[in-house]
């Protein structure tokens, strides 16, 4: 059985916890260093990215927003003259766990994935936070680290929104079958996902079961294999079954 998701504060308190980690890596990193899990981005442009989407949240929390906010609105897009990059994602990043904590998680907000509430987008910048920290880790040579329980949470969480993620990555919506099975197991914590393509697109059930690929590593792993950070074959992970299978699930995710 997998790990029940964290109660609001506790997801307050991980987001934090990823914006210290990701500023204190560019204190000290090359700002145009390449990021290969993120072909054709640098180190500056992860920074850049992390910092818009985190004011881009913070604004429609604290407005209440019912509808998408146009990108062009977002307030303090850039670092101010004389302000670092670093100090500019600890600046943004302080300013959306202050409208987290201000709201209650019921609160109504527009949300790109199911729930529509304050609540989703404490989850939702948890694994965002955390997946391109891991993005600048990897460039200047950090192994990402995240809490086994997190890490299986953060794969939850990915199923859940995966649908609503079509939205903005067109071919999610392609994502059918005909009873195609992808099981995922970690292995250091208790989190097994039995994912079954469909014609309607897939279900995800908990628990042990054979697949037709099986896919095996520690949690914070296959969390960042999911978002495509890690592939099949990297040390740790174990792929048994038609790779064919999960490499096809493996480009209609990338998200």
């Amino acid at each position: 059985m997998n790990a029940t998701p964290l109660d609001h504060a506790a997801y307050c308190t991980a987001v934090d916890d990823r914006i210290a980690a990701l500023a204190e890596l560019l204190d000290s990193a090359d700002l145009d260093r390449a990021v290969p899990t993120t072909p054709g981005w640098d180190v500056q442009g992860v920074a850049k990215h992390v910092g818009v989407i985190h004011r881009w949240a913070a604004q429609m929390v604290r407005d209440g927003l019912q509808d998408r906010l146009d990108f062009k609105l977002i307030e303090g897009r850039a670092p101010d003259d004389g302000q670092t990059w670093a100090d500019w994602v600890r600046a943004g990043g302080a300013y959306l766990v202050g409208q987290l904590r201000d709201h209650a998680p019921a609160t109504p907000v527009w949300t790109w994935g199911p729930g529509g509430t304050v609540g989703w987008w404490a989850r939702r910048m948890t694994y965002e936070t955390f997946v391109h920290g891991a993005d600048v880790a990897l460039a200047v040579g950090v192994a990402p680290t995240l809490a086994p329980d997190l890490a299986i949470d953060g794969i939850d969480e990915f199923l859940e929104n995966l649908p609503g993620a079509a939205s903005f990555a067109p071919a999610v919506a392609e994502l059918r079958g005909e009873g195609e099975t992808i099981h995922l197991h970690a292995t250091d914590a208790d989190g097994e996902w039995m994912i079954t393509l469909t014609a309607d697109g897939f279900t995800v059930d908990h628990g042990h079961g054979k697949g037709d690929v099986a896919v095996r590593g520690p949690a914070t792993d296959l969390l960042l294999l999911v978002y495509g950070r890690r592939a099949v074959g990297d040390a740790g992970i174990e792929v048994f079954g038609d790779l064919a299978c999960y490499e096809r699930w493996r480009a209609l995710t990338a998200i």
